[in-house]
């Protein structure tokens, strides 16, 4: 790539420290070029270097709790305001579960964290595409990312509510993007990743195991965050113009692979 995002001018939210997506996200946008804000919840900018990542992008800081929309008002508009004019791309990279972070199996969920769970992690998307049409803040031909997982169509033990909070994730972006295309020419996707050592992923009950068995079961292998990080800048860029309402399977083939030979042979040697 070189210099795919040449004058292009976002916001990149969620970037928490070297190993999450959106950090890899902002770097690689900073390297083809682009101007964006960072931005992240005042708890995990405590919690995270954000600090760092907006020195070696030369890119502000704006936090914003995303599940206020007077706070996702402020964003929008003070970004624009440093950027000098409407938004060429939005990444969401956001999502939170404290059933997952207490370890509440799904019989047991406390349903007010449940429904903090999809305010964070699926409606703060549908929130901040809100505002942005309220604001009339995207260029014409702009992109917005959310990442997502492929537990929104499959069962997955451990992942609990946030199996429905990346459904409608999924969901938001199918219906917002048929609005925001019609309105502005503005795609909407999701990536739906490999399972990928961050700090959230690595929180959720046998993580490592799962790990494992995606890379042995995926032909290509479990896909890197660097490489996600490039797909995003695919898509902020002007060669995915037609792309959009979309769930992007971004996992090594994992989403379309029945068994492995490596599968296979473990459990062969599993009941010899």
């Amino acid at each position: 790539m070189a210099n795919l995002l040449a004058g292009k001018v976002g916001i990149i939210s969620g970037a928490l420290n070297e190993e999450s997506i959106a950090w890899k996200v902002a770097l690689k946008a900073h390297a083809e070029g682009a101007r964006f804000v960072l931005t992240n919840a005042p708890l995990a900018m405590r919690m995270g270097e954000i600090n760092k990542l907006s020195e070696q992008c030369n890119a502000p800081i704006i936090p914003a709790d995303a599940t206020s929309m007077e706070d996702l008002e402020k964003l929008f508009s003070g970004a624009q305001e440093h950027l000098g004019g409407k938004l060429d791309f939005v990444l969401h990279s956001i999502g939170m579960s404290a059933n997952i972070r207490k370890g509440k199996h799904y019989g047991e969920l406390n349903y007010e964290w449940y429904q903090k769970t999809l305010d964070v992690s699926a409606l703060s998307f549908h929130k901040m595409l809100a505002v942005a049409e309220k604001q009339d803040a995207f260029n014409e031909w702009g992109s917005a990312v959310a990442l997502s997982y492929i537990a929104a169509q499959r069962a997955f033990l451990d992942y609990t509510d946030m199996s429905q909070a990346k459904a409608m994730l999924e969901s938001i972006a199918r219906s917002y993007g048929q609005r925001l295309g019609k309105l502005k020419k503005v795609r909407v996707n999701t990536i739906s990743q490999s399972p990928t050592k961050t700090t959230a992923g690595t929180g959720i009950s046998g993580f490592d195991a799962f790990y494992e068995y995606a890379d042995r079961l995926s032909p290509l292998g479990n896909a890197p965050a660097e490489a996600c990080a490039d797909y995003c800048i695919s898509l902020f860029s002007d060669l995915t113009r037609y792309v959009t309402m979309q769930n992007l399977m971004h996992d090594g083939g994992f989403s379309t692979t029945g068994i492995s030979e490596e599968i296979v042979e473990l459990i062969s040697k599993a009941n010899s």
